[in-house]
């Protein structure tokens, strides 16, 4: 409990600094919020009467402690752009992105575990050299080129799902799963690419420790001794991975949610930013730090789950 309480109080120094770097470097952008509200044409009188009520002339420490101020009360302000609440916003847009990034992870991880195993426990065998080339291709292969690949393939050719577009689950469930299969499918076939080598190269030193060699000579079967006793013990490594992978996909999925045009927080941020819209910048990309935050939180827990020595 002491090393769990540790681990969520780093979560606050965390966020702060976070919150004070992005502040920092939205400050030194070029561009200028007013005129991207009010246009060129805007008089000076409208551009000096905009920026006092933003507040853009206060000093930068004086901007960030208000705003701080106001997100610690639960206030994470209204767009420049078209005065919405932020958070009306994130709530639309979070779901999509992890929506999106956890089944990215699923379709990795239902190619990576099986493969993966198999390529451990017969190195030499057509299993390695299929594992081996799916990893290859994965890597070889842009995900934003599979996605329009497959856009022309199932959308264009044969017609069978949506080019683009998003259906939430809870409206029509069916439509969700058509309009998402491809992305999820461009996504995490290059993840578990990554995932495979991953599980693949930390089964196999496991699979030589002495104690495994024990097991073999007790006459188990090849399956309980690679699944019973070694996958186990090598999982942690393979947990980081994924942990990883999965912070990555949840601040870093724009290129996919552009092309399919889902509207998913990466792509929010995206266009927040060319609009200078800097409240929408600064709580999503909090929002996506808190999710990653979150996660490596959730990996250190599963350590301990997974070998109890780590969490003593």
């Amino acid at each position: 409990m002491p090393n769990l309480l540790k681990r969520i109080l780093l979560v606050i120094p965390t966020l702060l600094l976070v919150s004070m770097v992005i502040f920092s470097l939205l400050a030194i952008l070029p561009g200028d919020p007013v005129t991207a509200i009010l246009g060129l044409e805007a008089t000076p009188e409208a551009a000096l009467a905009m920026r006092l009520r933003l507040g853009l002339d206060d000093p930068l420490v004086v901007q960030y402690g208000r705003w701080l101020w106001a997100v610690l009360h639960g206030d994470l302000g209204r767009s420049f752009i078209d005065n919405t609440p932020v958070i009306d916003s994130l709530l639309q847009r979070l779901p999509v992105t992890m929506e999106l990034a956890v089944g990215s992870f699923v379709v990795a991880l239902l190619i990576a575990l099986p493969t993966g195993i198999l390529a451990a426990a017969r190195p030499n065998g057509i299993a390695n050299s299929v594992s081996t080339f799916i990893a290859l291709f994965g890597m070889s292969v842009p995900h934003f080129w599979l996605g329009m690949m497959f856009i022309v393939l199932f959308a264009v050719n044969l017609g069978w799902l949506p080019a683009s577009g998003y259906v939430p689950f809870s409206e029509d469930w069916r439509g969700n799963l058509l309009a998402m299969i491809m992305p999820m499918v461009a996504t995490g076939l290059r993840e578990s690419a990554i995932l495979m080598r991953m599980i693949r190269s930390s089964l196999l030193e496991v699979l030589n420790e002495d104690y495994i060699r024990t097991a073999f000579s007790k006459g188990l079967k090849d399956w309980q001794v690679v699944l019973g006793h070694g996958l186990r013990n090598a999982m942690i490594p393979v947990v980081t991975a994924s942990g990883l992978m999965v912070s990555g996909m949840l601040g870093g999925l724009v290129i996919t949610e552009s092309i399919f045009g889902i509207p998913g927080m990466g792509k929010m941020i995206v266009d927040a930013i060319f609009q200078r819209d800097y409240v929408l910048v600064q709580a999503g990309v909090l929002a996506a730090a808190l999710m990653v935050v979150l996660v490596n939180l959730a990996v250190d827990l599963l350590y301990g789950v997974i070998d109890p020595r780590i969490a003593k």
